[in-house]
């Protein structure tokens, strides 16, 4: 390809670009980030199990009479009917904010916590989510070193690992 016909295919400045909502946007943003709540799933679910009930009663009503409306409706409302169950029910309302998170992971180490990051991730088939904490312990340098993973609906601790922190020699 030639730089000619590169420039005729780059988007202007006028164009519409994909983008992240501000609320998902971090880069641009300074203080303390607070992630979005996994409830929001709840309401394209329900989008999805109305647009779902629609199929089933345009097939029902015009099912046979029209040239447009087919068993494909009835998969349609099959599939929107199975993806609005979901997002509704793995639509949790979390509870625990990342600070809590970290406070519950020194409790199940036993050490003073240094260093400590915190990251939401989610487990199961119902996408429950839970912070993944990784802590160091306060030493300069870091004798031990843990990963705790923190309910974020419930604040439990259903997991962690705490084993010592290897000490690195490098010799430059």
């Amino acid at each position: 390809m030639t730089d000619a016909t590169d420039a005729q295919h780059a988007p202007s400045g006028d164009e519409v670009r994909d983008a992240l909502p501000d609320d998902l946007n971090a880069h641009e943003y300074a203080g303390p980030y607070e992630f979005p709540d996994n409830s929001r799933r709840r309401k394209p679910g329900a989008l999805y199990l109305a647009f779902g009930a629609l199929c089933v009663v345009l097939w029902v009503w015009k099912g046979d009479s029209s040239a447009l409306v087919n068993s494909g409706f009835l998969w349609a409302a099959l599939l929107l009917g199975v993806f609005g169950v979901f997002s509704i029910t793995s639509g949790w309302r979390m509870k625990i904010d990342e600070k809590q998170a970290l406070v519950a992971a020194q409790g199940a180490v036993g050490f003073a916590v240094g260093h400590a990051s915190a990251q939401q991730v989610w487990r199961g088939l119902r996408s429950r989510p839970t912070w993944r904490v990784l802590i160091y312990s306060a030493e300069d340098p870091p004798r031990r070193r843990g990963l705790v993973l923190v309910d974020a609906v419930n604040g439990k601790v259903v997991e962690h690992l705490m084993q010592e922190n290897p000490i690195e020699e490098w010799d430059i």
